[in-house]
């Protein structure tokens, strides 16, 4: 692989940002300054830029903490994105988010740049599991509970489509105005839609869990970090 190649595969820098930074020796290989930006390197050695190690990744893997206000998209006008929130470099990965949170829910948003990967862990019949906290405005009965679980016909009104949800969890606080769900589905507002269908409304609402991955605690809303290893091999998994 060309060292250039390499360089905006990484995600660090453009070909001509890295042919300016070889002439201006800031790029090393196993220790040795770089020849030119078009040498050829094998991936298992040693590139640093400005003395920092450059790690190659075939896909990248990243958990972002959505802050309330940011839409889950690659681009939009009148919005501020995702992507927005990530470094230079990263934006340059042709990242995307797997699966969306609507705009005013937080939490845990996947960024990739694994378009086959995402494609699984979505398809419905993986039925990958999503957990979220939330909030509403009027106490959840026990009926209310058993209703959701075992799933509710939303209305299409105001929305594209009607549909009976899937069997899902629901554990309510000990107050009953907020608890957990748990959803093996993704639907337009569905949450939101769920809540309504028994007569209730959605105060606020966080994904804490995506295929069995935690929303790491230490985290702040805005702020994001590549997934560890271990991390990665769960995902992959979810999407066998």
């Amino acid at each position: 692989m060309r060292l250039d190649k390499y360089m905006t595969a990484a995600g660090v820098l453009s070909r001509k940002e890295c042919a300016q930074a070889v002439k201006r020796g800031r790029i090393f290989v196993d220790g040795l300054p770089a020849a030119k930006a078009d040498m050829q390197i094998e991936p298992s050695q040693i590139i640093t830029l400005d003395g920092a190690p450059v790690v190659y990744r075939e896909f990248t893997y990243i958990m972002m903490h959505k802050p309330q206000g940011v839409v889950s998209a690659t681009d939009d006008p009148g919005e501020r994105t995702v992507l927005d929130l990530l470094p230079e470099h990263l934006r340059r990965q042709s990242l995307f988010p797997c699966g969306r949170l609507d705009k005013n829910t937080t939490g845990f948003v996947l960024l990739t740049s694994d378009g086959v990967l995402s494609h699984r862990v979505l398809a419905p019949k993986r039925h990958a599991e999503k957990v979220y906290h939330f909030t509403v405005k009027f106490p959840l009965s026990e009926d209310d509970v058993k209703t959701l679980e075992g799933g509710v016909v939303l209305s299409a009104d105001s929305y594209a489509e009607e549909w009976k949800t899937a069997p899902c969890r629901v554990i309510a606080d000990e107050n009953r105005l907020g608890g957990e769900i748990v959803l093996t589905e993704g639907k337009y507002h569905q949450i939101k839609r769920m809540m309504e269908a028994v007569h209730n409304q959605i105060t606020s609402l966080a994904r804490v869990s995506f295929c069995g991955i935690d929303l790491d605690p230490n985290l702040q809303p805005g702020e994001w970090r590549y997934l560890t290893e271990e991390e990665e091999t769960r995902l992959k998994k979810c999407a066998e």
